[in-house]
């Protein structure tokens, strides 16, 4: 009996399985990027002017899919000189294989890898199942918008999106737990409590808290300053807008513009909805003369921030442009880091359990190559290794993410 192939590889090679139909279906269709995603899969396309998928079309796709995957085409890997890869896309009109290829990271390489799945072409890394007949277990499950490489200046494209198992079973447990789900998302739990509403006129990801919800809002915001507070932290308010300078000398003006909004002016001054307190706290830390006697400085805010995302990534209380955290800022010697650290943690797992949140794991953030990250690397690394000490202690699960730091630190 043949290996069982790793989800994710099955799940990649179900997206060139979808891109296989959909160009078949949609002569001219072009393809732009397809990757595995947890619980399944997705591909771009570009359908040309006037051809709009809807729900409805995901049936003939899947259908068009299973008669491909019956046909069991081998996934063929192709090695080409660069240049004759460019000439093979810009021969099949797939506009967008061209631009990764000759833009960014790809312009360098000598050599691009292709993976050829009957008569369906795709610029492709690998791996793959050996052919398209083991993709047994999957379905389409909707359409969405996507611009081009993540940037509104570009084009939209048509996003499709599937999930495929190892087994049947795996996923008719997989869609249970959907419909499970939706039963108790928040958004409709919401609603039907009265906990919280999004008003289209007071504005997209801003949500107004009302009578009930805003009873939850206040008992969690007491038990969270009443836990700082016995943890040593001092509570500061601190406004929700500031100078654009303050945000040019953090750094973040630079590095995190996109995800702000745009400054406006007073008088002859010009200001920033906040997106994030550390600059506030730093400030404050700064205003009076400090001794190393007054370290460890734990300073915290029940802070409100503004964020700009996309109106397409806007979710209930999930994803949302202006949310309130409970922050703090540590201010410490080196020395102190660890237990500072394993402290903050503590703090963590004990609301966690107050609260009787149990599946969840730690993620540790760190710095990779990249010019972004500001700062000396030794430095770095003295921080990424007392937070690792400080995970393993308190010995709940973590994983690592390189390049997932902020820009300023791990």
């Amino acid at each position: 009996m043949s290996e069982q192939p790793d989800l994710e590889v099955l799940r990649h090679s179900s997206a060139h399985l979808l891109a296989a139909a959909v160009t078949q279906l949609y002569p001219g269709a072009q393809y732009a990027i397809g990757p595995a995603i947890d619980d399944g899969f997705y591909y771009d396309f570009d359908l040309g002017p006037g051809v709009t998928l809807k729900e409805e079309d995901l049936p003939a796709i899947e259908a068009r899919m299973r008669e491909i995957a019956t046909q069991a085409p081998g996934y063929e890997q192709e090695t080409l000189p660069k240049d004759r890869a460019v000439e093979r896309f810009r021969e099949l009109g797939q506009g967008y294989k061209v631009e990764i290829l000759t833009e960014g990271e790809a312009a360098a390489e000598t050599e691009v890898s292709c993976y050829r799945t009957g008569e369906f072409f795709d610029l492709c890394r690998g791996p793959h199942v050996a052919d398209a007949g083991a993709i047994q277990h999957f379905r389409l499950t909707r359409v969405a918008g996507a611009y081009w490489r993540g940037d509104e200046r570009n084009q939209v494209l048509q996003r499709v999106y599937g999930t495929a198992w190892l087994s049947a079973e795996a996923m008719e447990d997989y869609f249970q737990r959907l419909e499970l789900a939706r039963e108790r998302d928040h958004k409709k739990l919401g609603r039907e409590l009265g906990l919280f509403m999004i008003d289209d006129k007071v504005g997209k990801g801003l949500p107004l808290w009302l009578p009930r919800g805003a009873t939850v809002r206040r008992l969690l915001e007491e038990y969270i300053l009443d836990a700082e507070r016995r943890g040593g932290y001092q509570h500061v308010y601190t406004p929700h807008i500031a100078s654009t300078e303050l945000y040019k000398t953090s750094g973040h003006l630079q590095s995190f513009k996109d995800s702000m909004f745009p400054p406006f002016g007073v008088e002859d001054e010009e200001y920033i909805l906040r997106p994030m307190n550390c600059p506030h706290h730093i400030r404050i830390y700064q205003h009076d003369r400090r001794s190393y006697r007054d370290l460890p400085l734990r300073i915290a805010e029940l802070g409100t921030v503004y964020r700009y995302e996309k109106s397409g990534e806007l979710s209930g209380l999930l994803r949302v442009r202006g949310f309130t955290i409970n922050d703090a800022h540590i201010f410490c010697t080196p020395e102190q880091v660890k237990q500072e650290f394993i402290a903050a943690t503590q703090l963590i797992l004990d609301l966690y359990r107050d609260l009787k949140v149990t599946d969840f794991s730690f993620r540790l953030s760190r710095r990779d190559d990249d010019s972004k990250y500001l700062g000396d690397p030794a430095d770095w690394e003295e921080a990424e290794g007392a937070i690792r000490e400080a995970l393993l202690e308190v010995g709940h699960p973590f994983v690592e993410a390189v390049g997932e730091a902020a820009f300023y630190g791990p």
